[in-house]
């Protein structure tokens, strides 16, 4: 009965408190007995180790060791005391914490007697409610391939590989590329930065130096070789350079060169190069490419309806310091949803920079929306074996182009592996929630949005494996 009431008395004192949204202050309280036991222990180790002067190993005096070592003992109490503590307390208590407590050690003192208490926050997974996860209402879209598609298509392939060549007038016109000098200058930063032969594509939205800017074609639609042009931008609060994030930016664009997309001509060369005899061939074949891209886009909205309902049905708060520092997960997720759409470099770079500047309100729907999918994961009992990574990452690597296991090694080179594997386990997420959604056809537009994404790509995929998209994914950490 004695031991059970030692026992008692050595137990830290817990108490955990909501700090806001997603977050916990925990408050410890170490008794004095724990500190003197952990203190004694600390010196008997040290005893037994340390060499003093005049005694044998093991046999120096408690009050010299104290003199000699005593601010040193004192500091790896401290710490080994705080890090047991923290790590028992959110164990015990199950929360399932994003990234490591913030803890100040500099702020804690070891006293001399009494007990030890200190307090730190850490943030946690939000808790919330998933709605009913059968028969989700989805409409599915009927649709058709036209001979005016098909040949838009031809007519974007032909773009895709054509050439960028001056503008002879030398006038900006919309869609150009330009070739310019660029100054940034933020608000709060006395010195310019300047970049010069920086490329600017005259569209909107636009980007400059990957800084979004509103209205952009409008901007330098008109200007010639040697002007300049004048804006100034509000920086997103969510923006991935920390150094911009939130803050108002004057850009200056100098204007050096002007060139414009030239389609190559529909010849021989045209028609060798994407593996068809005729033009008729070409066409044939990009009508079945579009059929399997628009299935595959169909399932894509299917799957958006899916994360809208789930959205719209599940309601908990995110803080923006946390929507901010998980930026650059959000964009590593992405980046492989376009690797696995077969997208080609320049086109992911140009999707990429319009990610990065997303605004508050969508990051904040990313995050909400990889918490949920993460807690319908561990709902449906779905995981990802090795054997199926290792599939996925096979049938990534045929569309690439490359060797299955150089891809595995490059993948955890980059540290986007274990992303890889969470975006796997959210695509069967969404394939068991498909299984049971309760889905309505309805009549669908005979051109839909993302026709010509693909451009360039599409004959010669049109006989290859058919591709399986990755959704987003699971954990975050910081």
């Amino acid at each position: 009965m004695a031991e059970e009431e030692q026992t008692t008395t050595l137990k830290n004192t817990v108490t955990i408190e909501d700090a806001g949204p997603c977050k916990k202050k925990i408050t410890i309280e170490i008794p004095q007995e724990t500190i003197t036991n952990a203190t004694d222990e600390q010196y008997k180790t040290l005893r037994d180790e340390a060499l003093v002067p005049g005694f044998r190993k093991g046999r120096a005096p408690r009050r010299l060791l104290e003199k000699r070592f005593g601010k040193e003992t004192s500091e790896q109490v401290k710490l080994k005391l705080i890090a047991d503590a923290s790590e028992s307390s959110i164990k015990d208590s199950k929360l399932d914490i994003l990234g490591e407590p913030d803890i100040d050690f500099e702020k804690i003192e070891l006293p001399a007697e009494g007990p030890m208490k200190f307090e730190f926050e850490v943030e946690v997974h939000p808790e919330f409610e998933l709605p009913s996860l059968e028969g989700i209402p989805l409409n599915k879209p009927k649709v058709e391939i036209t001979d005016e598609q098909v040949t838009k298509e031809v007519e974007q392939m032909r773009k895709w590989s054509g050439i960028w060549v001056p503008r002879e007038d030398g006038v900006v016109q919309h869609e150009d590329q330009i070739i310019a000098e660029v100054v940034l200058k933020t608000e709060d930063d006395e010195e310019e930065e300047k970049l010069n032969n920086i490329e600017i594509y005259v569209k909107q939205p636009g980007f400059v130096a990957a800084v979004p800017v509103e209205k952009l074609d409008e901007l330098l639609t008109g200007a010639k070789a040697g002007d300049t042009r004048q804006t100034s931008v509000d920086v997103p609060k969510t923006y991935f350079r920390e150094k911009y994030r939130g803050k108002k930016m004057d850009i200056r664009i100098t204007i050096k060169d002007i060139k414009w997309l030239k389609p190559t001509d529909l010849d021989n060369n045209f028609l060798v190069r994407l593996g068809v005899k005729d033009e008729k061939e070409l066409r044939e074949k990009t009508h079945e490419a579009l059929h399997n891209r628009l299935e595959t886009q169909l399932r894509t909205e299917m799957t958006e309806q899916i994360y809208q309902y789930l959205l719209g049905n599940t309601n908990f708060d995110l803080p923006l310091d946390i929507v901010a520092r998980q930026a650059n997960t959000v964009l590593q997720r992405q980046y492989i949803n376009l690797m696995t759409q077969g997208l080609s470099r320049e086109q992911i770079d140009e999707q990429m920079d319009q990610l990065k500047a997303s605004s508050e309100e969508r990051a904040k729907e990313q995050l909400k929306t990889f918490f949920i999918m993460d807690k319908v994961a561990e709902k449906l009992e779905i995981d990802v074996t090795d054997e199926e990574l290792n599939g996925h990452i096979a049938g990534l690597a045929i569309q690439q182009g490359q060797r299955p296991e150089r891809m595995r090694e490059q993948m955890a080179r980059e540290g986007t592996l274990a992303q890889f594997r969470l975006e796997v386990r959210q695509s069967k997420c969404i394939a068991k929630l498909l299984e049971s959604a309760k889905i309505t056809e309805i009549e669908g537009k005979k051109e839909t949005k993302k026709a010509g994404k693909n451009a360039g790509k599409l004959v010669k995929k049109a006989a290859g494996p058919e591709k399986k998209p990755f959704k987003k994914s699971k954990k975050t950490t910081k």
